[in-house]
């Protein structure tokens, strides 16, 4: 007898990696400052790429930037720059690279203010995870007004790469939207870790 389909976003069939990415991260909320900051990081790498690209590139990413630590990619000099930059296993582009040292001052600056990471990015949703109930991804929106104001204040406060369609991604990476189609057998799963 056949077993039953998993029903999924449309997005993520037909590639292990993505599946499983979609399965086990995609719309979980995030609260961690360290996971946070690896999602701006990859999502301003993502700018005008597939997702999947940086997906594949992930754990390369890992290995260049230190595991994503804040402290030491905001003191990386000219020659580790240089060092990405030949770097085949992840976006050799110098304004994506200089944007990851910039967010990793930012970062800095906004712990070193007394306030987390997660809770100067959760603050624009109030601290809760937007359920969005959409049926078809044409209902999917790629930038919202919350994305909008996230981008400008982020901006603002001197990040780099931060557009309002990157920052909906990241709020759709990170859960701080869920935005699961409601046939999708994520879509409750997240619901119920808001």
């Amino acid at each position: 007898m056949e077993s039953l389909k998993i029903r999924r976003c449309g997005w993520c069939e037909g590639d292990e990696l993505y599946q499983r990415y979609h399965d086990e991260v995609w719309g979980r909320p995030e609260h961690d400052d360290r996971v946070l900051f690896e999602f701006l990081l990859l999502e301003g790498a993502q700018a005008g790429l597939s997702w999947i690209t940086i997906l594949r590139k992930r754990e390369s990413y890992r290995a260049a930037f230190d595991g994503f630590d804040p402290e030491k990619i905001a003191g990386y000099d000219d020659q580790k720059k240089q060092a990405l930059l030949a770097n085949a296993g992840i976006v050799r582009n110098r304004l994506k690279v200089d944007s990851a040292i910039t967010n990793a001052r930012q970062f800095l600056k906004i712990q070193e203010s007394g306030q987390s990471f997660r809770d100067y990015l959760w603050a624009f949703v109030d601290g809760q995870p937007i359920q969005n109930r959409y049926a078809s991804m044409t209902d999917v929106p790629v930038n919202t007004p919350i994305s909008d104001a996230m981008s400008k204040q982020m901006k603002r406060d001197g990040f780099k790469f931060v557009g309002s369609t990157i920052c909906y991604a990241f709020m759709q990476a990170t859960g701080m939207v869920n935005d699961h189609l409601l046939s999708c057998h994520r879509h409750s799963q997240c619901e119920a870790l808001s």
